[in-house]
């Protein structure tokens, strides 16, 4: 039969409150007598702590949950790498729980995961421009900051709590001038889910760079995707279909940059001899396409740990917002526009 706390506690000479204290690593006001016992008496029965008793008593401050849209996206992993590695360095438990971008579904993941007390909660991914939708999260945010939980957001707007925000707009608009560095005029733009404040957010700074040198996106060459491979591909064979002239595309995100490097790998469409492309985030693969991806790079595994960090410093009253600049990526999926181009 294995040795129980209240065994230890007895052979040691001390309370049980006070073995539990120092077999948990919060010795502080217990002598170096009594501790050292506690110890020797733990070795000496090989007592083997109750993990899930511990858990269920540090449940405030050891768990971290974290909400993101859907862990296979590359941008969602890289974020949860980060993460995971912040809270491994601090012994935190991390719980993801994955939304595929369903407003309800998030929600509903908040109010669960404060009935699990976890001690802090990252809400990953971008908010909706949706009224009902915020005031239903600021309603569920509030009520678990109310018990002494810690949220933060990662891409958030108009939502109570600390937050890390990337440079969506200001990373766009730096890649609208290196586009436009690069002598290309005339573009087409795959776009993101309309209601997502990253769609807008990029859409917006892009447009902010062209317009520094009165170029103007028309209405027929921006084709809204849904952030995945798929949604890439086939709003790129529209775009084609659409025969818009542009001379360079710029794709939202990484993932639907891709995939619409698929769709003109298919129509013999060489990138970037006829038609460059760009894409935004950085993720992994993108060094792993042919042509390589030229891009927006946002530190996504140190967003990760920098929200753990925020969630695990002591309560401020006042709100503490983390800005990440974005760095443009000049790889071999842009060039100068040719004379005469082909795109359909």
């Amino acid at each position: 039969m294995s040795a129980r706390l209240r065994d230890v506690a007895q052979r040691a000479g001390v309370s049980v409150a006070t073995a539990s204290r120092v077999l948990s690593g919060n010795a502080d006001g217990v002598s170096p007598g009594r501790r050292e016992a506690v110890l020797s008496a733990a070795r000496f029965m090989h007592y083997v702590p109750n993990a899930h008793a511990q858990a269920l008593a540090r449940a405030g401050t050891a768990q971290i949950g974290a909400i993101l849209h859907d862990v296979s996206d590359p941008y969602f992993s890289e974020i949860v790498r980060g993460i995971q590695r912040a809270a491994a360095e601090h012994d935190r438990l991390v719980t993801v729980c994955n939304s595929y971008r369903d407003p309800e579904r998030e929600i509903a993941y908040v109010g669960l995961l404060r009935s699990q007390r976890v001690g802090a909660l990252i809400l990953t991914g971008s908010g909706l421009d949706d009224r009902a939708y915020s005031d239903q999260l600021a309603d569920q945010i509030r009520a678990f900051a109310a018990t002494g939980g810690r949220p933060v957001f990662i891409g958030r707007h108009h939502v109570p709590g600390d937050a890390v925000l990337p440079d969506n707009v200001g990373g766009a608009r730096l890649l609208a001038r290196a586009l436009v560095g690069l002598g290309h005029r005339r573009f087409a733009l795959i776009s993101g889910p309309p209601l997502l404040t990253t769609t807008r957010d990029r859409l917006d700074g892009f447009a902010d760079g062209l317009a520094e040198h009165g170029i103007i996106v028309e209405a027929n060459a921006i084709v809204p995707g849904d952030f995945s491979r798929e949604g890439g591909y086939a709003a790129m064979t529209q775009l084609l279909d659409a025969h818009t002239g542009a001379t360079c595309i710029f794709a939202l995100n990484d993932a639907m940059a891709i995939g619409a490097l698929r769709a003109l790998r298919e129509r013999n469409i060489a990138v970037p001899g006829s038609i460059s492309l760009a894409g935004f985030d950085d993720i992994p693969s993108a060094l792993d396409t042919y042509p390589t991806l030229t891009t927006v790079r946002i530190p996504l595994a140190e967003i990760g740990a920098l929200a753990v960090t925020l969630a695990l410093e002591p309560p401020s009253d006042e709100l503490r917002v983390r800005h990440i600049g974005a760095e443009i990526i000049i790889r071999e999926s842009t060039a100068p526009p040719r004379a005469e181009v082909h795109t359909s």
